[in-house]
């Protein structure tokens, strides 16, 4: 079984959790369809891509992987389409709320007919069944919730096992591993972690996983609960100091760790790594955390694609070199360019039959060990009828350091690791 997954699903189910505390779809086609006399150019192919762009997260929160594949769509246009087609792309913002996530999905389903759904990133996926019946393709999405591991015809980014029958995972039940807690022992000597937390359901759930995962693997837990509305971050810092802790994971929104962080510079407290993960793995870290030099460069960042600004990789280049006009960079950005190349790689196996809903999902259904020319870990897609108890995962590691930005630790391909798979209830 090839390598991959981690925590992915549960940890972004809780980002997008914890994160809460804190366009137009048209139909007409664009003039450009049209040569000058006005005759018909090929037809385009026509995608749509479903963002919680307004949402009570704030606008910028899901819009990496959409500005990611809409770059990559550009340039492909720029260099000739899909064989002499253009691929046009609809977007439609969903809002972050249910009912706007299935107007999306009708809008552009059965009004936009389009030939497949790229790189969506949605708070609330409610259209999902909706999408998995009408036999859509929805390829690369960002697994926010368990819709990518309960429905047929929905492939994540991160790829899945679970028999998608209808059922979240195995029996309601999803599976990560502790490949993450496995490499700060084995790299660092990492020995006790600190989780600190909300005393908020959301928060205080995704702690628990954290720490489970930490035991597994040997690790004194240090647990550090605040509360949400006044939290005393400074007395958490002091006994992160006290307790001597190597590492910090948290299950608190942006703003909370940027006040953590704060309060660990106020008291000195260090450690080897603060550890987010790949919805923070941004270019902005240097405003995010202004006020808080020491904590900033302790921070790491995990996932499961290749790091952003690591442009010694071909893949990389490309990526930043389309993007250049991007304000920021993100490595959701690039898994969004990832997704928009992997629908590319299906349309185009699809050419000389016919580019249809069905052909480009039958390549999805057989797609193994996808990555996106090295920008993704290999992804793949298997029903198996019971959860693994083990797994061979890698990941993608990066710390940052003032004046480099995120530096890359070490080769993703290699930093693998046979980890147990622990259950958890989406």
């Amino acid at each position: 079984m090839g390598p991959r997954r981690r925590f992915r699903a549960a940890e972004t189910a809780a980002v997008t959790l914890l994160l809460l505390l804190s366009a137009a779809c048209g139909s007409r086609l664009p003039e450009s369809d049209f040569g000058p006399t006005g005759t018909p150019r090929a037809s385009a192919v026509r995608v749509g891509v479903i963002t919680s762009a307004t949402s009570p997260v704030g606008g910028a929160a899901f819009t990496g992987p959409r500005d990611g594949a809409v770059a990559y769509f550009d340039r492909l246009n720029a260099r000739g389409g899909i064989d002499g087609r253009r691929v046009e792309v609809r977007l439609c913002d969903d809002g972050g709320s249910g009912v706007g996530n299935n107007t999306c999905v009708h809008k552009l389903i059965d009004e936009d007919q389009v030939v497949a759904l790229v790189a969506t990133t949605a708070l609330d996926y409610a259209g999902a069944s909706r999408v998995s019946r009408a036999r859509v393709p929805d390829i690369g999405g960002q697994p926010l919730g368990a819709a990518y591991d309960t429905w047929p015809h929905l492939y994540g980014i991160y790829g899945s096992l679970a028999p998608r029958d209808g059922t979240p995972g195995w029996d309601g039940r999803l599976y990560g591993g502790t490949e993450v807690y496995r490499y700060f022992k084995r790299a660092h000597g990492a020995r006790t972690a600190a989780v600190v937390s909300y005393n908020q359901s959301a928060s205080a759930a995704y702690a628990r996983l954290v720490e489970r995962g930490l035991k597994a693997e040997g690790y004194r837990v240090v647990s550090e609960q605040v509360d949400f509305a006044l939290p005393n971050f400074r007395a958490a810092a002091a006994d992160l100091e006290a307790e001597g802790a190597d590492l910090l994971f948290d299950a608190l929104d942006t703003h909370g760790n940027a006040q953590l962080c704060e309060a660990m510079d106020a008291v000195g407290a260090r450690v080897t790594a603060k550890v987010t993960n790949v919805q923070n793995w941004t270019s902005t870290v240097t405003d995010d955390y202004k006020d808080s030099p020491a904590c900033r460069n302790a921070l790491w960042a995990t996932g499961s694609s290749r790091n952003h600004e690591d442009t010694s990789q071909p893949a990389v280049r490309e990526f930043r070199d389309a993007t250049r006009g991007l304000g920021t960079h993100s490595q959701w950005q690039l898994e969004g360019w990832a997704a928009a190349q992997w629908f590319t790689e299906a349309a185009r196996s699809c050419a000389a039959g016919g580019i249809t809903r069905a052909c480009v999902d039958d390549f999805m259904n057989h797609s193994q060990d996808h990555d996106a020319g090295g920008l993704l870990l290999p992804v793949r897609f298997e029903r198996l009828p019971e959860p693994p108890r083990t797994r061979r995962t890698c990941l993608s590691v990066a710390r940052w350091k003032d004046g480099e930005g995120w530096v890359t630790q070490g080769e993703m391909t290699r930093n693998c690791f046979e980890v147990p798979q622990l259950a958890y209830t989406p």
